[in-house]
């Protein structure tokens, strides 16, 4: 390849909804050097709610057509006939089911491809993930012998998958990032969702973003609302993501058993979270496996929101001294982290909230990590000699994470 021709990565991912992957996917190609890089996704299943957004940005979205856990030969085939025209110089694969599609791709190619693997999920155990993934995931450590290399976005993730075998000379940390410019503290966004919601201007806020999933422990997030209520009852709740919304009959049974209905909001999939994110007093997650990176976290704490967070993945790594870290399903004490927080007094929780934007700004900027993955394209594929080698306390916090992790190996 030449020096002056654009590197074609081919991004692999399984669906394009508004998940964890597929945001962090967006982000990246909305800060991509075109002039140095040609992007182009493929999904195998459709284009969902970013397919759009994606091509808006003038990157061609192609689609498979997969029905989701089930892989047919002719889709695979069907894939690699897609590989072989589009013609990319690397692979780049988000999540488990994408990363397989993605080396059969390359290995039924005669020309080989690079793959590089994109890991967003910690694994606590197996037995949470479904059987199909579960032994995808058992595939893969044998496989993970042909990637170029496997980028990992938290270092929790990185070291469970290892114990399985996954290659560790492969590893490579790349934090999510966030653009402070995007996610930000808004005083009218404040009042303004408050107006919307027909609720007080000073109303107390408490948010949970994510789709309605086991890992996501909404009946834990509703328990430890009950628990708070009792003593704040005019705290409101504002839960957003897929099939959270007053069509889930199993989520709202939940709610009207608590007997709290009236101050939870089932908002559904929204395309306008930075808004409610700023509108916010509190966020949380309570997920009780499966997080890597929450993107949640980053973005709220972004907006100079403090969070509380159950201690899975590196959420207390990300929160770091702004927020409360809690175990998880111990709705108790995710109760009295919001009563902690709550009690130091607004202008208390400004400050912690600053304290929270700061360090996204300091740690995870979405312009650095996009740097880390333009580098590592070009050094995979040869493109321009590497980069200098960091110095270990300089470069960012990626960089010196990946430096510990060679000293070690």
């Amino acid at each position: 390849m030449s020096s002056e021709a654009k590197i074609v990565v081919l991004h692999l991912i399984t669906g394009l909804s508004t998940g964890g992957a597929e945001t962090m996917l967006y982000k990246l190609l909305s800060k991509t050097n075109h002039s140095r890089f040609k992007p182009i996704v493929i999904s195998l299943i459709d284009k969902g709610t970013l397919g759009d957004r994606i091509e808006a940005l003038g990157i061609p979205v192609y689609t498979i057509g997969m029905e989701q856990g089930k892989p047919t030969l002719a889709t695979i085939w069907q894939l690699i006939h897609l590989v072989g025209k589009l013609k990319p110089d690397l692979i780049q694969c988000w999540m488990y089911h994408s990363i397989l599609a993605g080396e059969i791709a390359s290995i039924f190619r005669l020309k080989s491809i690079p793959v590089i693997w994109n890991i967003r999920h910690s694994l606590y155990s197996l037995s949470y993930e479904k059987r199909l993934t579960a032994d995808i995931i058992k595939i893969l450590s044998f496989l993970s012998i042909f990637s170029k290399k496997i980028i990992y976005n938290s270092q929790i993730s990185a070291r469970q998958h290892e114990k399985l075998g996954y290659k560790s000379r492969k590893t490579i940390i790349i934090p999510n990032g966030f653009d402070p410019d995007f996610f930000k503290p808004s005083i009218e966004v404040y009042k303004q969702i408050r107006e919307e919601l027909n609720l007080r201007s000073d109303c107390f806020l408490i948010g949970r973003f994510a789709r309605y999933h086991e890992m996501k422990d909404y009946p834990n997030l509703l328990q430890a609302a009950a628990i708070l209520l009792r003593d704040y009852p005019d705290v409101h709740f504002l839960l957003a993501g897929d099939e959270v919304n007053p069509k889930n009959e199993e989520l709202c049974q939940i709610i009207q058993k608590l007997g709290i209905s009236d101050r939870i909001h089932l908002l559904g999939e929204r395309k306008d979270i930075p808004r409610l994110t700023a509108a916010l007093d509190i966020a949380s997650t309570t997920s009780f496996y499966g997080e890597a990176f929450p993107n949640v976290i980053g973005e709220a704490m972004s907006c100079g929101i403090p969070c509380v967070v159950t201690d899975v993945g590196d959420s207390a790594w990300i929160v770091g001294n702004t927020g409360r870290v809690v175990s998880p399903q111990n709705p108790q004490a995710l109760a009295n982290a919001w009563k902690e927080l709550i009690a130091l007094g607004a202008e208390n929780r400004k400050v912690l909230g600053k304290a929270a934007r700061d360090r996204i700004i300091a740690s995870f900027s979405l312009d650095y990590v996009v740097a880390q993955y333009e580098g590592l394209y070009e050094s995979v594929t040869g493109a321009k000699a590497a980069a200098p080698q960091a110095h270990p306390f300089r470069g960012g916090l990626a960089a010196r994470l990946n430096y510990v992790i060679a000293k070690k190996q």
